[in-house]
């Protein structure tokens, strides 16, 4: 493939002119069997390049294992852009952002208590030499010096929002290159951040969804010259829990495209196509109140959640096709989907009950936090002995990020970072009574300092204004579920417990799980995670790709972190992600 150059008139390839047009789609978000399927229409649509995040916490999970085999092996999906015909742009961080959990930065980087993130804190810096020494040789050959469809990697990610530490741009530069990496690179930042977060020798692109010639004259008067891009062009957004669901028209958004591409600029669709954070993986916000973002990541995209064809992709052809040749090939229609409708859940297990199936419990004076414990994602059960009975109150530093709490196994309140609470009364029926703290971690924040997003109890917890002393900490993660002994039962348990059911499948096809009555929780089918659900809102169903499903039997499991009002869902063949704000 010929390589990517930049000059001062744009882009070439092979010294020709060349305009990369081209949509996010990441891999991490999308069933792997369902690569294939996403890389095809994003050309039939006019793509000539994709763009993917790579997220640092999933392929590097516990410092030292790197993994990039099944749903994380880039170097197939790189290979199967390549078949279809497509460049590629990587963006490998080592910070992402994507609403993604915690930014994409592991979660075992916050074990060091003063670390400093996305810094030249050299201990930091050392982590993420490591990630580059396992990430970038198997990705070398297929770069396009060597060959391969990889035209350029991005440098960190909007670094303009959050630092200006020079040093720590230049030497993620230098490690880039000492890896191998020899194609361009660049850097992308909003536009007011382009001169915070840009380098010199590496191409700027900016950031935006609307006021294309206020964004792209401000690029310009960062660069004079050499290629406009825009790297992440905004068409949609993604939700939060207990928000609305966004959306743009996709008349606004082309006539934004149109101007786009009228001005000579690239750009690369932010997204062309979202998918989901299935399991534990959303990110959130925290601008002074904490914001957990949603299982699904539609984000109103030209392929919605379950890759088909919404009215932005028919309209974002149109306008490509007047800059650039599209495919002479039928537009992509919509899959048919499964409605299977209702399914009993007819088995249970008490989390409490079985916990100790689900994880080892750790003692210490003090609640220990996630990152302590060696975690990442999930939840942590806390319990410690109530000295007296009687009236109570429990205070606690810091709730990260909803705690559930519990008397003798009796529910006595909720306490959310969201809503800022940190203290709850009530009556302890005796001395030595047990309490019991389930704290789920809803997703590190990704942007802004509040990066640094330490899960569990933190600090001092006291009753009646004495220190709370002597823990047991049991981290919870549920990446496996195996061993549950699920039981028939007339009436649920008290607490959080999982669900369990089957339904019989003739043919797999894409479905959506509706939970109506249920409350919050996950979901699991044949173990692959779907996701989280809360009647919060906005989105109501959770997408279950195809490939997850076989021919016959198929089980369902449900955990429940309150209670349902049935003991049934629904498959059904449509999805609903909310109400929209008019």
């Amino acid at each position: 493939m010929p390589v990517l150059q930049i000059a001062d008139d744009g882009f070439r390839l092979d010294d020709r002119p060349f305009r990369i047009i081209s949509g996010g789609l990441h891999y991490f978000r999308v069933h792997p069997q369902q690569w294939a399927d996403r890389l095809r229409k994003a050309r039939l649509m006019g793509l000539n390049t994709v763009e993917t995040y790579v997220p640092w916490n999933l392929h590097e999970p516990r410092r030292g294992e790197f993994r990039m085999e099944a749903g994380l092996d880039l170097p197939r999906f790189v290979e199967l852009a390549a078949a279809e015909g497509l460049y590629v742009l990587l963006r490998p961080g080592p910070y992402i952002c994507g609403e993604w959990e915690g930014g994409g930065l592991p979660s075992w980087l916050l074990a060091e208590d003063d670390i400093e993130l996305r810094s030249s804190d050299p201990r930091y810096l050392a982590a993420v030499d490591g990630y580059f020494e396992a990430l970038l040789p198997p990705l070398l050959p297929f770069l396009g010096t060597r060959g391969g469809p990889v035209l350029a990697v991005q440098l960190e990610n909007e670094y303009g929002a959050y630092g200006k530490d020079a040093g720590y741009l230049g030497h993620l530069a230098e490690q880039l290159r000492h890896h191998g990496v020899d194609v361009p690179l660049f850097t992308s930042d909003q536009p007011a951040d382009l001169a915070a977060g840009g380098l010199d020798g590496v191409l700027r692109t900016a950031n935006f969804g609307s006021r294309v010639g206020p964004s792209l004259a401000e690029l310009r008067r960062h660069q004079p010259n050499g290629p406009l891009m825009c790297s992440e062009f905004w068409i949609g957004w993604f939700d939060r829990w207990g928000g609305v669901h966004a959306s743009r028209s996709a008349a606004d958004a082309a006539a934004s495209l149109d101007e786009l591409l009228a001005a000579g600029a690239s750009v690369n669709f932010y997204m062309f196509h979202g998918g989901t954070n299935f399991g534990f993986t959303n990110g959130a916000n925290d601008k002074g109140t904490y914001r957990p973002t949603v299982t699904s990541y539609d984000y109103d995209s030209p392929l919605d959640e379950s890759g088909d064809p919404s009215a932005k992709y028919t309209a974002f052809r149109d306008v490509i096709a007047k800059y650039a040749p599209v495919p002479d090939e039928p537009t992509p229609s919509a899959v048919p989907k499964l409605d299977l409708g209702k399914v009993e859940l007819a088995e249970s297990a008490g989390l409490f009950a079985h916990a100790g199936l689900l994880g080892c419990a750790v003692r210490a004076e003090r609640p220990l936090s996630m990152e302590q414990l060696g975690q990442s994602f999930g939840f942590v059960q806390y319990e410690s002995e109530l000295p007296v009975a009687g009236p109570a109150v429990l205070r606690v530093a810091a709730v990260r990020d909803r705690a559930q709490v519990f008397v003798d196994g009796q529910p006595v309140g909720v306490l959310e970072r969201e809503n800022h609470e940190h203290a709850i009364a009530f009556s302890v029926p005796r001395a030595s009574a047990t309490l019991t703290v389930l704290v789920e971690n809803q997703g590190r924040v990704n942007y802004g300092p509040g990066i640094h997003d330490r899960k569990g109890l933190l600090g001092e917890v006291t009753l009646n204004g004495a220190a709370l002393n002597g823990w047991r900490c049991r981290p919870l993660p549920l990446d496996s579920l195996d061993g549950l002994p699920f039981t028939a039962t007339t009436a649920a348990p008290v607490g959080p417990a999982f669900h369990r059911g089957v339904f019989e499948v003739d043919r797999p096809a894409d479905t959506f799980l509706a939970l109506d009555g249920w409350t919050k929780g996950s979901a699991w089918i044949n173990g692959f995670p779907l996701g989280r659900y809360w009647s919060r809102g906005p989105q109501r169903t959770l997408y279950v790709p195809a490939p997850v499903l076989h021919p016959g039997r198929n089980e369902i499991v449900v955990l429940e972190l309150h209670a349902a009002a049935a003991h049934t869902v629904e498959l059904r063949d449509h999805p609903d992600l909310g109400a929209t704000e008019e």
